[in-house]
């Protein structure tokens, strides 16, 4: 089709792109209005057990402990560490995070700290879930030590730097309504095409069909 035949199509079937648009309008309601969002956001560390050499257990981070972090991350991202966080009641959106410390000294994930993310719309019910997705984490370190015999003096353990705190989520509004609005835009051309083909196909069909009141020879039957 050429542009003009675009034109004369859309002007043909203008009464298609008035109600593709309203229902576009009645879409963006919840655009200006959303619903709130919650993020809440806490700080895992696994810590060295104290030692005479090193008594802060924060200035002995090293990399094998990343590596265990790191692992029981991705345990916890299988399905069944999925399905013990839904055991654990966790619900809704969350995400683990290992973190590094910013410095060009320590290149990325050799630092044993992990962010713990979770979202949702009750700002109370997304810190729990940040607790409990700690505790979980916390519990799958100790099972590990415990299945390896570590005694209880000599064991790493998970302790929180950045308590859970809850945040409301801010999103733009422009952005949300330009999406939209570009959506319905293409989505109000394309029905008002799409239905202007139809009816003109479901046209020729009709003036092509033969006159019921004719025989095939073309005499008319008596009525």
């Amino acid at each position: 089709m050429s542009p003009r035949d675009v034109a004369e199509a859309l002007l043909r079937r203008w009464y298609v792109l008035v109600l593709a648009l309203l229902l576009t309008a009645v879409a963006a309601c919840p655009v200006l209005r959303p619903a709130p969002q919650y993020l809440s956001s806490a700080v895992v560390v696994l810590k060295p057990p104290v030692t005479g050499n090193q008594p802060n257990q924060l200035t002995n981070l090293q990399p094998p402990l990343a590596t265990l972090s790191y692992g029981v991350v991705q345990q916890l991202e299988s399905p069944t560490g999925r399905e013990e966080l839904r055991s654990a009641g966790v619900r809704g959106k969350y995400r683990l995070i290992p973190r590094n410390s910013g410095t060009s000294a320590t290149p990325a994930y050799l630092i044993p700290s992990l962010q713990v993310q979770a979202r949702g719309a009750d700002p109370a019910g997304t810190d729990t879930a940040v607790r409990r997705i700690i505790d979980v984490y916390a519990g799958r370190v100790a099972d590990i030590q415990e299945a390896q015999g570590v005694s209880a003096r000599a064991r790493i353990s998970a302790s929180v730097l950045v308590a859970p705190s809850a945040a409301q989520v801010q999103g733009t509004k422009s952005r949300a309504l330009a999406g939209t609005a570009l959506l319905g835009a293409t989505a109000a051309i394309l029905s008002a095409l799409w239905f202007d083909q139809y009816a003109l196909r479901r046209r020729n069909g009709k003036d092509a069909s033969p006159d019921p009141r004719h025989d095939p020879g073309g005499i008319p039957v008596a009525g």
